[in-house]
């Protein structure tokens, strides 16, 4: 195939032809993030018990959409972590580079910032109702 004037290589990439080809993309990688990151497995887990937990203490269909919303920018930012780390050691191997690690760093920091405020959302939405349930 050529795209102008170029060969277009076939291998390390490809683009999905279709829509189930682009949902089979998208789930190779939500399965690499789970199977190869440890830290998404913990925001899987955790996310799961805060929902169930919101379910447990009846939580408004508005608190609930909330607490998938935090969840799923955890595991959003995790993922794009995952691939910039894929994309900097592609581009610059293994060696040290001042700028891989800023890159690195600030995708990891977006991680931890989301990460603690989807934290004081799950406490400031379950501790009240997980109070007054528990008799406090």
């Amino acid at each position: 195939m050529h795209r102008r004037g170029r060969r277009l290589r076939v291998g390390a990439w490809k683009v999905a032809g279709d829509l189930p080809a682009s949902f089979r993309y998208a789930a190779q990688g939500l399965a690499y993030g789970f199977a190869s990151q440890r830290n998404f497995r913990i925001h899987v887990i955790t996310g799961a018990v805060v929902f169930l937990l919101g379910l447990w203490l009846r939580l408004s269909l508005d608190r609930l959409a909330v607490l998938v919303l935090t969840v799923a920018a955890v595991l959003v930012l995790e993922l794009l972590n995952t691939a910039t780390e894929a994309v900097v050691d592609l581009a610059i191997g293994r060696q040290y580079h001042p700028l891989a690690r800023i890159a690195k760093d600030c995708a990891a920091a977006a991680v931890l910032v989301a990460a603690l405020s989807s934290m004081m959302i799950a406490l400031l939405l379950l501790v009240p109702p997980l109070l007054t349930r528990l008799g406090f």
